[in-house]
């Protein structure tokens, strides 16, 4: 609208309003020109992908889809010319691929454990969530002892190890037990606990500071352990379950979350430690990085289950799944350690000075200014380090640990199941699994990315 004068001049009351774009600019046109036809090269790139496509697409439906065999009880049903893939024998195997030789009775205590981590799981990944504090103490606290006393039964008598080899009033006292609780491990425990915490002080206040801070750091780790051992020593009544019955995804699950939550803090630690003006500090990083850094996780997995009981006490034979998950972790750790260092060294020079003219220590510089946006620079490093470490766990099969892939292989053996196509459709099976945890941790670190990352957008 507009208002008119007795000169003929008008002024306009609205905003006139904009003409929409040219058709050939938006919708599904206007996003084929931009990305797939906006080049000579990307033209060329672009037919190139569809001829691919339709070369590798259309049998892969054909024989995972159109083909393939539903329904039948053996091999039988999966014989003859132009037969698919036959998933009737992944439904035959598929609590095998689940639980590997875990007792069938006692199979839902995995499932337990995989509801109760997938509950746990769920509010952290979703960054407004309330409660983020308690949900990752939770998670990353107390999770890890549930799911250790449910997958194997507890009762595991930690206390006497520890006593054993490392008590300091045992030879003197003997073993005393009131109503099954240890009394003399639990009186040495206190005493260590009191030693240590007593040492920490003196060594923090010869070097000028208060010991009172590292004395309670000391006294919170040996209440921790305390109280993991003694729920690690009760009796649940729950039947035992070795190591050596687990199989399937719930290893490749153990050994691949056990070294993602294990190694970002080890590999920050080893970072920061890296960067350390401390020579000595700085040198013990070094050494470490570059020697797990410069053998191969064979050669790391085959030292843990075959030599390290070499080098361990008599007597000492920590559990073979236990030595695969240290070695992992320590591996991936010196990997994760370079990644984090990237993104340190990335941080300009005037953040370290804002953060010290603000006249924060170097604890809350770290941990206030410094590394949160040092992490957010490097989460495709992170991310893409989880992802390798997820399929890394298919070497484990090296030291007879049965992993999710080890158990499908080990499923091929079954003659009741012998067919040309059954190899294919079990690869095949597999393949969609890894695919499915690998593209949804790529595709949830883009989503965080996106949502940190706000002021490197332009």
């Amino acid at each position: 609208m507009s208002m008119t004068f007795d000169d003929g001049s008008f002024i306009r009351t609205e905003l006139a309003q904009p003409l929409p774009p040219p058709t050939r600019n938006v919708g599904v046109i206007g996003w084929m020109r931009e990305n797939l036809f906006s080049s000579p090269l990307n033209i060329v790139l672009t037919l190139v992908g569809v001829l691919l496509a339709a070369l590798i697409f259309p049998p892969l439906i054909r024989f995972l889809l159109i083909d393939a065999v539903w329904t039948g009880e053996n091999r039988e049903a999966c014989l003859g010319p132009g037969v698919g893939a036959c998933w009737p024998f992944v439904k035959a195997k598929f609590g095998q691929f689940i639980y590997g030789f875990y007792p069938i009775s006692e199979r839902w205590r995995v499932d337990i454990v995989f509801l109760l981590g997938a509950v746990l799981l769920a509010p952290l990944l979703v960054l407004s969530w309330p409660g983020k504090r308690l949900n990752a103490f939770l998670f990353f606290g107390v999770y890890p002892v549930i799911a250790f006393v449910l997958l194997t039964g507890g009762n595991i008598d930690l206390s006497a190890f520890l006593l054993q080899h490392f008590g300091l009033i045992r030879p003197l006292t003997g073993d005393f037990t009131v109503a099954g609780i240890n009394l003399t491990f639990w009186v040495d425990y206190i005493l260590t606990a009191a030693l240590f915490a007593g040492i920490a002080w003196v060594a923090t206040r010869a070097l000028g500071a208060s010991g009172r801070s590292a004395a309670l750091a000391v006294l919170y780790f040996f209440l921790a352990l305390g109280i993991i051992t003694f729920i690690w020593d009760f009796d649940f009544g729950l039947p035992y379950v070795e190591t050596r019955q687990w199989g399937g995804l719930l290893v490749t699950l153990v050994i691949g979350v056990t070294g993602i939550v294990t190694s970002l803090p080890l590999g920050i630690v080893l970072a920061l430690g890296r960067r350390s003006t401390m020579p000595i500090v700085r040198l013990l990083c070094v050494i470490f990085i570059e020697f797990w850094r410069g053998v191969p996780l064979i050669t790391v997995l085959f030292f843990a289950t075959y030599m390290l009981p070499l080098f361990l006490p008599a007597g000492t034979n920590p559990d073979g799944l236990l030595r695969a998950l240290v070695g992992v972790a320590l591996f991936t750790a010196a990997y994760m350690a370079e990644v984090v260092r990237g993104g340190l060294q990335a941080m300009p020079k005037g953040q370290y000075e804002g953060a010290m003219a603000m006249g924060l220590t170097w604890s809350q510089m770290m941990r206030l200014i410094i590394l949160p946006q040092a992490l957010t620079l490097v989460i495709p490093g992170i991310v893409n380090s989880f992802i390798s470490l997820f399929k890394d766990t298919t070497l484990v099969l090296i030291v007879s640990i049965f992993d999710f892939l080890g158990q499908l292989r080990a499923s091929f053996t079954d003659p009741n199941w012998a067919s040309p196509v059954t190899l294919y459709t079990g690869f095949a099976f597999a393949g969609i699994v890894y695919f499915l945890f690998c593209f949804g941790m790529s595709r949830y670190s883009l989503f965080v990315e996106r949502r940190l990352n706000t002021s490197h957008r332009h």
